[in-house]
């Protein structure tokens, strides 16, 4: 796992190789800014992020799939962390359409071809 500012598709292809070919596991803090990368479960970036002092409620967790860069498909919103009801988001996507803008903004951001 790493916190990155940047990353290329290049380093996502060979990341996803331990994820079975297709996927980066990633989580969000929206309020500061934060991409943790490749992780075997979205909770043990979830906890490095509480540990470095996020807040919960600014925390997503998303799968990146190299071979769709540049696609709807990129960025799936799909994280057992998502699950808050006391939030009001009651799926494993993030139902919040302002927050899942931040999300892939800062995806945007981040990733590079």
């Amino acid at each position: 796992m790493k916190q990155v500012k940047s990353v290329t598709i290049d380093e996502l292809n060979k990341m996803s190789q331990k994820m079975y070919g297709n996927l980066v596991k990633a989580d969000v803090d929206v309020a500061k800014k934060i991409v943790v990368l490749d992780m075997g479960m979205h909770a043990d970036g979830e906890a490095y992020l509480l540990e470095g002092g996020s807040k919960q409620n600014d925390i997503w967790g998303i799968n990146l799939h190299p071979d769709k860069y540049g696609t709807d498909e990129f960025v799936e919103f799909d994280s057992m962390i998502n699950l808050r009801p006391s939030q009001g988001n009651l799926s494993k996507g993030i139902d919040d359409k302002k927050t899942k803008q931040q999300v892939l903004d800062l995806i945007a951001g981040v990733v590079h071809g």
